[in-house]
């Protein structure tokens, strides 16, 4: 359930800030929202994996919190961010 190394870098280079910008709000928010997608395609063909379940829940609120700090800190990255990743449609 790890995601390659190769879309990981992709992901960090769409949405950093800097040159080598790893731990931003925006990279991790855009990192969990790929992981949180490939365990929705997960659930679909496994419906009985309350463990993993319990994973998915973590990491939805932790995006929630980052999000919402990002939002007090600076709405335009957070218009930006939404937009960018599909997320409050």
């Amino acid at each position: 359930m790890t995601m390659e190394k190769a879309s990981k870098a992709a992901i960090i280079a769409d949405n950093a800030r800097g040159t080598n910008d790893t731990g931003s709000p925006e990279v991790q928010v855009a990192l969990l929202t790929a992981r949180i997608n490939e365990l929705n395609d997960h659930f679909k063909a496994h419906t009985k994996d309350h463990h993993s379940r319990r994973g998915l829940i973590k990491m939805v609120n932790r995006r929630k919190s980052l999000l919402s700090y990002l939002k007090d800190k600076d709405s335009t990255r957070y218009r930006d961010l939404i937009s960018k990743l599909g997320l409050r449609k």
